[in-house]
């Protein structure tokens, strides 16, 4: 009987020991992405004030204790202020937030502005909430990093979000339009990053669950569901599934844009293209290269070899 307890609690301490391993790994993971995207985008520079947007959801929260890790780090000094906007959505756990950035020691900020009334006024019923409300919010955290002196706002939107944002644009908008790292505000005078722009979205939900954050659910919008994003999100994880890769090669591609194999005039010269006499790995020979140069690996197709 002994020996079987002693198994159990052999077994138990490995699968403990493997959890923690794993759980570090993670956080080093997240710390890397973040780190490298605030440097590849140069978010974040010395002496800024960064305002976290902090909503009470996953990726939030990621950000904001990510970014804290990344501070005591950097080479360069930075102050950072978290900011909740309180919209008075019905039954909102005021107390959750305020506790929390309190038992951090992090400055904090609660905003509270009743735009839930607005948007339930508004939106007729059964209308999807999400745009109108968005716009409310953005332009109240703007006069808000304005008031605090903030030079940079960080929101939290992760890869998964840009790349849905790129496919929604151009299934519903007809534009090659994603979500940027970092870009100027609607109104000229912010610098707006997203830090998470490298990290998936699973793995912030296993992040949030370690570090159990005190999560707020949105209930502006009760059960509505944004349709439109939720094909999108379940095409893309099916892809995953079932072509692993395919997704990652997809996010490369939004850095990697070739303007002059596309068919907007206003970014290539088109109608004053001209021979210059000169081969460019950006001309036809482009096509020649894999992973277009593979007919044999295609079904129904013969592959043509030299000399044949």
């Amino acid at each position: 009987m002994s020996e079987i307890v002693l198994e159990d609690a052999a077994l138990t301490r490995r699968q403990a020991e493997k959890a923690a391993y794993e759980n570090n790994k993670l956080h080093k993971r997240l710390c890397r992405q973040v780190g490298q995207a605030i440097g590849d985008y140069n978010m974040i520079e010395d002496g800024d004030k960064v305002m976290v947007c902090l909503s009470g959801g996953k990726d939030s929260y990621a950000l904001l204790d990510i970014l804290l890790t990344l501070r005591e780090r950097a080479p360069i000094r930075f102050d950072i202020i978290a900011v909740n906007l309180d919209q008075k959505q019905p039954n909102f756990p005021a107390h959750v937030l305020p506790e929390y950035l309190t038992k951090l020691g992090v400055p904090f900020h609660i905003e509270n502005q009743d735009t839930y009334s607005i948007v339930k006024r508004v939106v007729p019923e059964g209308k999807t909430t999400c745009a109108l409300c968005s716009r409310l919010r953005r332009g109240i955290l703007y006069r808000v990093a304005d008031e605090l002196g903030a030079t940079k706002i960080a929101l939290g939107h992760h890869r998964d979000d840009i790349m849905e944002t790129f496919f929604l644009n151009m299934f519903f908008g007809s534009k090659l339009k994603g979500m940027p790292p970092k870009l100027q505000s609607d109104d000229g005078k912010h610098i707006v990053i997203r830090p998470l722009a490298y990290v998936k979205e699973a793995d912030t939900e296993r992040y949030a669950e370690l570090r159990q954050f005190p999560i707020i659910p949105c209930d502006l919008c009760g059960s509505q569901e944004n349709l439109q994003r939720k094909q999108i999100k379940a095409m893309l994880r099916d892809w995953e599934k079932k072509f692993p890769g395919r997704v990652d090669n997809i996010f490369s591609s939004l850095s990697t844009v070739v303007p002059s194999h596309l068919m907007d005039a206003n970014l290539f010269d088109f109608a004053g293209l001209q021979v210059t006499g000169e081969a460019t790995p950006d001309g036809d020979i482009a096509f020649d290269e894999d992973p277009c140069a593979t007919p044999a690996a295609m079904p129904g197709v013969i592959s043509i070899q030299p000399g044949d």
